[in-house]
């Protein structure tokens, strides 16, 4: 295989043996530890990487415990397990009624389910993941939730199985940094957005300074960290596909010098 696709398979690798992990009994704290534990992410004094911590206890700032008590109740235990992002993206989405919403990368669905339950029956949310053991995952919490107005699609976050202007909103939990190819991820964002449409992505991003050479230093690729881009590289990739009104706020630290952050921008009206 070429490098890419060792890269990608890699992901979806460590993705299913989440999955596996989740239909086997696991805890999100311990899916967290064991992936971080197996990826031997650089130790920076911050404890974890983007999409898991280290230690044996919930970090409020990695993956199910990002989302507060409300949105956790009503959740499979299995869709909090298998959540590995670093952030909460439904939460700054500003969702309403009657959207319809895309989640890049959905995993075991928390997101997707959160949407759903944002933009009630006249909304609907769809969720692409390349990997089938969480694809399974995802429909079989969304069936135990009762939620009616989702659907989970096969593809990758590069070629995205919609058509163009199909949805209102595009959001993504640290899965970005994960793509080969983050051009054509945002190229795709744009397509499938209706003019005026939005994203609100939670990923990883690098201060400027850092070389991708220094990004690598500080974890691996499929950790969230070698693959992440700089919030530079983030706004001028946006804006070469189109978007506007883009902003990178971070939010907390994922490694030094790099940063679970806030991704916005805007498809235009013209």
């Amino acid at each position: 295989m070429s490098s890419t696709e060792e890269l990608r398979e890699q992901v979806r690798v460590r993705y299913a043996e989440a999955a596996t992990a989740v239909r086997g009994g696991a805890t999100n704290v311990e899916v967290n530890h064991k992936l971080s534990d197996q990826l031997q992410i650089v130790d920076d004094g911050c404890g974890d990487s983007c999409c898991g911590g280290t230690t044996g206890t919930v970090d409020d700032g990695f993956g199910a415990g990002l989302y507060d008590a409300a949105q956790q109740g009503d959740l499979p235990a299995e869709a909090l397990a298998a959540s590995l992002g670093c952030g909460n993206p439904t939460a700054v989405a500003a969702l309403r009624a009657g959207e319809r919403v895309l989640d890049l990368g959905s995993g075991g669905g928390i997101d997707v389910l959160l949407s759903a339950r944002r933009v009630g029956e006249t909304g609907f949310a769809y969720g692409v993941d390349m990997t089938d053991e969480m694809l399974e995952l995802a429909r079989d919490n969304a069936a135990k939730a009762g939620a009616t107005n989702v659907e989970f699609l096969k593809g990758t976050i590069e070629d995205v199985p919609l058509p163009d202007a199909s949805v209102d909103v595009v959001i993504s939990n640290c899965v970005i940094n994960l793509s080969v190819d983050k051009p054509r991820v945002l190229a795709e964002m744009f397509r499938v957005l209706t003019p005026g449409g939005r994203i609100g992505i939670s990923d990883v991003v690098a201060e400027d300074h850092l070389s991708a050479a220094d990004r690598a230093e500080r974890g691996s690729y499929v950790g969230c960290i070698a693959g992440a881009l700089s919030r530079s590289e983030y706004l001028e990739g946006l804006a070469a596909v189109g978007f506007v009104d883009a902003e990178v706020e971070f939010t907390h630290a994922a490694a030094d010098g790099m940063h679970s952050a806030i991704v916005r921008a805007t498809k235009p009206l013209g």
